[in-house]
């Protein structure tokens, strides 16, 4: 920007405050209102694994909610295994089930971290 300005402080301080002021209103000024629009309905869109379903009483009992995606279901097992340090320490990708993982993965005492989504496929009650 200086060598637009030729370096004058004054010029170059009221280009930088319309820089910014023109960031605070738009994150890019370049993008549509229909860009703007798509993204967010991307965002909040609630179709395919990001659609909230009922789950099975299973479920509710370990995730403590009615209805809930599978992308925040499976974030949860996740985080319930991370907390508990079930994941076996030789193999990362296997998991040590305890009572509650048990209840949900069909009463297996390993799981494969590829099986969980298809583990847990069951227990989303399908809707119409």
């Amino acid at each position: 920007m200086s060598r637009v300005f030729g370096g004058c402080r004054a010029l170059m301080a009221a280009a930088k405050a319309a820089a910014k002021g023109a960031a605070a209103d738009s994150p890019n000024p370049r993008r549509s209102a229909a860009a703007a629009a798509k993204e967010k309905t991307a965002t909040t869109r609630s179709t395919g694994i990001l659609k909230v379903v009922p789950v099975s009483p299973a479920m509710r009992s370990f995730l403590g909610v009615p209805e809930i995606s599978r992308t925040e279901a499976i974030k949860k097992i996740w985080e319930y295994i991370k907390l508990n340090d079930l994941q076996n320490p030789a193999n990362k990708r296997e998991i040590n089930c305890d009572a509650k993982l048990k209840a949900i993965f069909d009463g297996r005492d390993k799981v494969g971290m590829l099986e969980i989504a298809r583990l847990l496929s069951p227990h989303f009650i399908k809707t119409n």
